[in-house]
C-alpha cells in the first residue's frame, strides 16, 4: 500500500519524530531523528500539553471517556515521543507515584456517584479501566524497571480470568463494580491492560495477553449480534477518531497489532479491511469523528486528511505486514 511519507514529513516535528522512527525504521540515535525530537520538545502544543498534565491530579475523575483528563494527555504525550528525562516530566511522573495503593495500582483521584455503587465523594483510588493507563504512561516514560511500576503491573495482571480481565476496583470501594453481568469482561480494561501487556516481551506472549486479545477478538466476532453495555462495536466504534482514548476501531488495532501472531486471524483481517477501506487513493485517512478538548489539534479536524491518523493507519498497516 503506498504511504505517503513526504507529506507526512511536512507535518509538525512530533509527527515527523514517530513517523521518522516506526514508518521509516530509522534509529533513535540518528541524527535527522534526534533533530526531530529536540524539535518536538519546543513545540508550542506540546509545550501547553507538559503545563496542563502538570497540573495532575486536576479534576476529580467522573467518566474514564472525558477526553481532557490528565492521563489521557499524558499517554499522548508518551506516545509521541516524551521521555521522563525531557524537560517538564519530572513533576508528573513524581505526582503519579506519590499514590500508589497499599496493594500495588497507581490511583487516580476521582468521585464515583452513590448510584453507580460508590461513595459520591473525591477520593483517591484506582479501576481498572485507569490504572492500566498510568502503568502504561510510566514505562513508555522509560520507568519499566522501577520497582513501584513492576509492583503495580505485578498485582493487576493476575486479575485477569479466562475470558479477559473484568471490571475490577480498589478494595477500599467496597462493592462497587461497572456495568454488566458479574462474569463479563471490560472491554476498556483488556484494551488498556494488553496496552501494557505489550511493551514487555514475557506480558506479550503469556497466555493473560492471549485471553485479552481473544476477548477483544471475541466481542468483534460478535459485535453484529450483541454488545456488552456502554461498549457497542457498531457505527460509531468504526469512526477514525484521535488521540487514542477510548474503544473505538483505530485504538483496538493500534493494540492488537502488537501481538503479531495474531495478525493472520480472520477477525483481525475483517478489522482491516475496513481501516484499509477509509484510506482515499492518495494513502491517507481523515477523522470521522473528534473529541472537542482536541479540538486545536489537526487530527480534530473532519474536512480534510489527518497525517497523524493517516500515521496510525500506516503503523498499524505496516505491524499487519499491509504496509
Amino acid at each position: 500500500m503506498y504511504i505517503p511519507l513526504n507529506w507526512l514529513l511536512e507535518g509538525p516535528a512530533w509527527m515527523q519524530y514517530r513517523v521518522l522512527l516506526d514508518l521509516c525504521g530509522k534509529s533513535p540515535d540518528n541524527p535527522r531523528v534526534t533533530a526531530a525530537h529536540k524539535a518536538l520538545l519546543a513545540d508550542s502544543k506540546v509545550q501547553a500539553l507538559i503545563a496542563e498534565v502538570n497540573d495532575y491530579p486536576g479534576s476529580p475523575v467522573k467518566n474514564h471517556k472525558t477526553a481532557h483528563l490528565p492521563y489521557h494527555k499524558l499517554n499522548f504525550l508518551t506516545d509521541i515521543g516524551l521521555r521522563a528525562a525531557d524537560p517538564g516530566m519530572d513533576k508528573i511522573v513524581s505526582k503519579i507515584i506519590a499514590h500508589q495503593a497499599p496493594e500495588g495500582p497507581f490511583q487516580s483521584f476521582s468521585n464515583i456517584p452513590r448510584r453507580f455503587g460508590g461513595t459520591g465523594m473525591d477520593t483517591w483510588s484506582w479501576m481498572l479501566c485507569d490504572a492500566p493507563m498510568l502503568v502504561y504512561a510510566l514505562v513508555q516514560l522509560g520507568l519499566g524497571t522501577d520497582p513501584a511500576v513492576q509492583d503495580a503491573i505485578s498485582y493487576l495482571v493476575p486479575l485477569v480470568r479466562d475470558n479477559g480481565w473484568p471490571c475490577a476496583a480498589s478494595p477500599d470501594m467496597g462493592k462497587f463494580r461497572g456495568p454488566g453481568p458479574k462474569d463479563a469482561p471490560c472491554p476498556y480494561a483488556n484494551l488498556v491492560m494488553l496496552k501494557v501487556m505489550a511493551l514487555d516481551e514475557e506480558l506479550r506472549t503469556s497466555p493473560a495477553a492471549d485471553a485479552g486479545v481473544e476477548c477483544l477478538l471475541t466481542l468483534w466476532e460478535n459485535s453484529r449480534q450483541k454488545g456488552p453495555f456502554l461498549f457497542n462495536m457498531g457505527t460509531d466504534f468504526r469512526k477514525l477518531k484521535a488521540p487514542l482514548i477510548w474503544y473505538d476501531l483505530l485504538h483496538v488495532l493500534d493494540t492488537l497489532t502488537l501481538f503479531p501472531r495474531y495478525k493472520d486471524d480472520p477477525r483481525m483481517q475483517e478489522m482491516l479491511a475496513i481501516l484499509l477501506s477509509k484510506s482515499n487513493p492518495e494513502g491517507q485517512f481523515t477523522a470521522e469523528s473528534m473529541w472537542r478538548a482536541w479540538k486545536e489539534w489537526e487530527f480534530a479536524n473532519k474536512k480534510a486528511p489527518s497525517r497523524w491518523i493517516t500515521f496510525l493507519a500506516h503503523r498499524i498497516f505496516k505491524r499487519s505486514g499491509i504496509g
